[in-house]
């Protein structure tokens, strides 16, 4: 393959920057952000900007799919280190790398978890990284099921309504994946970024000092709920 051309790599290095500048607009302003404001700092005028990023929605969404891989490469590479036999581990490790990297990356994560940004509506572009962090899980629980590790819950604690829909999930993202399982996997996943956010956010500073602890056994519960054995 050749390597890329001089003007593919300026750009691809002005790309770099402009985001990196952003980031730091995260950091100071939240979501809110400004192209001019990028462009001042990076001394350039807007009108230069566009023809990087035509648009803020455009440069979010760079941010946005930057920031899931990211979580997701993170998580990943936590289950991977971690004792392929033992889904409990596994996913006490993916728990802790999530946290890891909110507490590392704060504004990135409120890009992707807090408040929604008001004018903005996400491309299907974010879909594909935004499902990697929870696809751990799933095949976490996949593995400990194909494995005997793991029973399925009895369907008949779901709703008929709900079993349907989640049915629908199930072949579209984890096919042979019981629909009463795949419930308890997106329950432990909704409460693992409810725990992040409010460490995140402050809303347990004042309560739970011991953060970290409080962090490993609510994940232990959630690994109970899944039926994660001990």
């Amino acid at each position: 393959m050749p390597a890329p051309s001089i003007r593919a790599r300026v750009r691809a290095e002005m790309l770099d920057e402009i985001k990196a500048v952003a980031r730091r607009h995260l950091a100071t302003d939240g979501a809110n952000l400004s192209l001019r404001a990028v462009a001042r700092d990076m001394g350039m005028v807007s009108s230069a900007l566009y023809r990087y990023f035509p648009s803020r929605d455009d440069l979010l969404t760079a941010l946005i799919v930057e920031a899931y891989d990211a979580l997701g490469a993170a998580v990943e590479a936590a289950d991977a280190g971690a004792d392929r036999l033992d889904p409990r581990g596994r996913w006490q490790a993916a728990c802790r790398a999530a946290r890891d990297w909110a507490l590392a990356r704060p504004a990135e994560y409120a890009l992707l978890y807090g408040s929604p940004v008001p004018g903005y509506a996400a491309p299907a572009d974010t879909l594909g990284p935004a499902m990697r962090p929870p696809a751990v899980l799933v095949g976490i629980v996949r593995d400990g099921l194909a494995a005997g590790r793991i029973a399925a819950p009895d369907p008949g604690e779901l709703p008929e309504p709900l079993r349907a829909d989640l049915a629908e999930i199930a072949a579209a993202l984890a096919p042979g994946l019981p629909e009463a399982l795949l419930a308890r996997c997106m329950a432990g996943w909704t409460q693992l970024f409810g725990l992040i956010s409010f460490e995140l956010f402050g809303r347990i500073d004042r309560t739970l000092p011991h953060r970290a602890e409080y962090f490993a056994h609510q994940t232990g519960l959630m690994a109970d709920l899944i039926g994660l054995p001990r």
